[in-house]
């Protein structure tokens, strides 16, 4: 019985699609769901047709918005594959996508090489440790290259490529590849169905024998089982070839690089093939770690302090259950939540306890996902990914888990939102439905932040950029019926410590009947680079440990607000130096309201400096436009870092605050005759200056 467990999570593979905008990342998704028999017809994004792309925005739009999970099996093999979205402002469906993925495929485009967004899913998937193989797209356009893709590929992401493929042809003469393991030609028809496997081409076997040459010295050099045959015979057979790609790309040591034009349905088999052979089973992957919860209130973080994981889950459906929500959407067939079950068994009907409410809740039904469409299943094992339907607390990042067992998992990260608008009812009788309509909207993505200002009353929405906001609001528009009213985009600002303080002293101190509150505290305040730090210099026990820990929770509660114009605070360190206690009167609540006020009033001493997020603009224009566009970007106080001119085209690389790219899209589309297309991805904050407007 347990042989035959270990044999069905060891044939499972749970990847996702990771790209730039554009890079061929969905028409990739649906290849392989036609070559693996899911779909009978090739959708295509510009008709809107494709599986995954099933959302009325998506399709209008051409690009993907919301990650959408599908199922398809390969020689033998379950297929759990995820397509997420390219575009930066919808970075935080990435994120929780990664966090329950076991390894992915990363597409690049074989005319841009290595784009901003794929730069920046590359690093989410570092964070993660999630291992990946390469697929270089769109090899039949013209000015593809597969060396300066992967030259790219090494410079950029500083991975290690190996290649084991060599193109047949070039841009549209672009049939097939050399298979360089086994030293085969694939090639494909015109209409792209059915590989044909044949010798290596006459004018190519050269070529071929010198790259399986290279390919070989690059894993005899970091695999030592593959460094000792290579040693004894000179040479690597396909087979230890195979072992030793494996174990790399598990690893981390080295990235497969495979090639192929996804829109021509060319390369797809040995991609599968690829992610059969290279990519790890739920088996190979390390025990989930989660917090051990008994019920007295433990949990992953307590006042911000991140807790060691005490407890470790193994992938076996025999284990206590244990589940981690990614995603949460409302459809016509109730409340889906989408989980990755990391151990156990879960069935229909059955009790399961949710980390976030901390209550008890029941599984209704268990579903097999393919986009839009649904299947029913009786149950769910360890390394499945599914959606359930029945609960109604459950959150992206929540845990699931067996009441007798409840363990708490480490969620997604969510990033801060950085533009805001005002949103409000154009009739003030939907006030009410646009109220609930935005907190569903908050529950499904928490990367959206809903709040009412406290001087204006506005309902302010706030999230990763103007397509972002504009989804958000257009969604509540079709599906609501709601007309909405919005107001300019506005960013979201940070204040930071320019020049620190040393020794200030609050005292708190309230007497009003019965029990007082006393708390003396000393500060100082000083700058880093980012986040914020808190330690303890006091001495000879003047201010006991538990009280030590409510002054930094307090301190923590002072950032929410800055004093140049009440946007949160960053990048500063504060010392705890000196304080006194009374006997009685002295509390934790008392401390930690010393070192909210305490902290306060410190910032208010300090040179404090308004920071104003920049992002990585890449611009594409041809070569006639560029005089205009570094014009443009300078009056946006943009700051141009690189320009290189590609395939008749100018790519210019520049920093400019956020604030400045409103509207930019049309204003870019003015100057190039609609000829020019920019890209952006968040890069932190930056000093801004004096004359910026800072109303929260």
């Amino acid at each position: 019985m347990r042989n035959n467990l270990d044999r069905h999570l060891a044939a499972v593979r749970n990847l996702g699609i990771l790209a730039h905008v554009d890079a061929g990342k969905t028409t990739v998704t649906e290849r392989i769901l036609y070559a693996t028999g899911t779909t009978h017809k090739r959708g295509e994004v510009h008709d809107g047709t494709t599986v995954t792309d099933f959302d009325p925005q998506e399709r209008d739009r051409g690009i993907t918005i919301f990650a959408a999970a599908v199922s398809c099996d390969w020689d033998g093999h379950r297929i759990n594959l995820i397509d997420t979205p390219g575009h930066v402002d919808f970075a935080d469906e990435v994120e929780r996508s990664l966090r329950v993925l076991d390894g992915a495929v990363a597409v690049f485009d074989a005319v841009a090489g290595v784009e901003p967004q794929s730069e920046s899913v590359w690093r989410q998937a570092d964070r993660y440790g999630v291992p990946r193989i390469a697929f270089v797209n769109k090899l039949d356009r013209a000015g593809a290259d597969l060396d300066t893709a992967v030259a790219s590929i090494r410079e950029r992401l500083h991975p290690v490529p190996l290649v084991v493929q060599l193109p047949i042809g070039t841009e549209d003469g672009f049939t097939g590849v050399v298979d360089l393991l086994r030293l085969r030609s694939l090639t494909w028809g015109d209409g792209g169905e059915g590989v044909v496997e044949g010798d290596v081409p006459e004018h190519l076997r050269e070529e071929a024998l010198r790259r399986r040459r290279l390919l070989e010295e690059a894993v005899a050099e970091r695999h030592p089982g593959a460094l000792e045959e290579f040693c004894d015979r000179e040479t690597l057979s396909a087979a230890t070839l195979t072992a030793a790609l494996r174990d790399l790309t598990r690893t981390g040591d080295g990235v497969v690089v495979l090639c192929g034009s996804a829109y021509r349905n060319r390369g797809i088999e040995p991609l599968l093939d690829a992610v059969v052979d290279y990519l790890p089973s739920p088996l190979d992957v390390p025990a989930v770690c989660g917090i051990r919860d008994g019920g007295d209130g433990r949990r992953a973080a307590v006042d911000g302090i991140r807790h060691t994981a005490d407890e470790e889950r193994p992938a076996d459906p025999a284990a206590p259950f244990a589940a981690l929500a990614f995603k949460v959407g409302a459809t016509p067939t109730g409340r889906l939540t989408y989980l990755r079950v990391y151990s156990g068994t879960i069935e229909k009907g059955d009790p399961v306890w949710e980390s976030g409410t901390r209550r008890v809740e029941r599984i209704g039904r268990i579903l097999r996902v393919q986009a839009d469409r649904h299947a029913q299943l009786d149950r769910a094992v360890a390394g499945d990914i599914v959606a359930v339907i029945g609960l109604k607390s459950a959150r992206p990042g929540s845990t699931l888990c067996a009441p007798t067992a409840p363990l708490v998992l480490e969620p997604p990260g969510v990033p801060d939102p950085v533009v805001s608008v005002a949103v409000e009812a154009c009739r003030s009788t939907d006030t009410d439905r646009l109220s609930s309509a935005l907190a569903r909207l908050a529950e499904e993505d928490p990367s959206l932040v809903v709040r009412t200002d406290a001087e204006t009353g506005q309902t302010v929405l706030s999230g990763m950029g103007e397509l972002h906001l504009e989804v958000a609001v257009e969604k509540i528009r079709r599906t609501l019926g709601l007309e909405v009213n919005v107001g300019r985009p506005r960013v979201t600002y940070r204040e930071t410590v320019g020049r620190g303080v040393s020794g200030v002293v609050y005292r708190h101190v309230k007497q009003d009947g019965g029990a007082g509150q006393f708390a003396h505290v000393v500060l100082d305040v000083e700058a880093q680079d980012e986040g914020f730090a808190f330690r303890s210099a006091v001495v000879g026990g003047r201010v006991p440990q538990e009280f030590v820990r409510a002054v930094e929770a307090g301190c923590r509660d002072a950032l929410t607000e800055g004093p140049l114009g009440g946007h949160p605070v960053t990048g500063l360190r504060v010392t705890l130096t000196d304080g006194a206690t009374h006997v009685k009167d002295s509390s934790e609540t008392a401390f930690r309201t010393a070192g909210r006020f305490g902290l306060r009033e410190a910032l208010r001493a300090c040179a404090m400096v308004l920071l104003e997020p920049v992002v990585e603009v890449t611009v594409t224009v041809p070569e006639d436009a560029v005089g205009g566009v570094l014009g443009d970007l300078a009056g946006r106080r943009g700051r141009v870092t690189d320009s290189v001119v590609r395939g008749g085209s100018a790519v210019v690389t520049a920093t400019v605050p956020l604030a400045e790219l409103f509207g930019y899209a049309t204003r870019l589309r003015s100057r190039t005759q609609g000829r020019g297309t920019f890209t952006a991805r968040p890069t932190g904050y930056a000093p801004a200056p004096a004359v910026v407007t800072t109303t929260p």
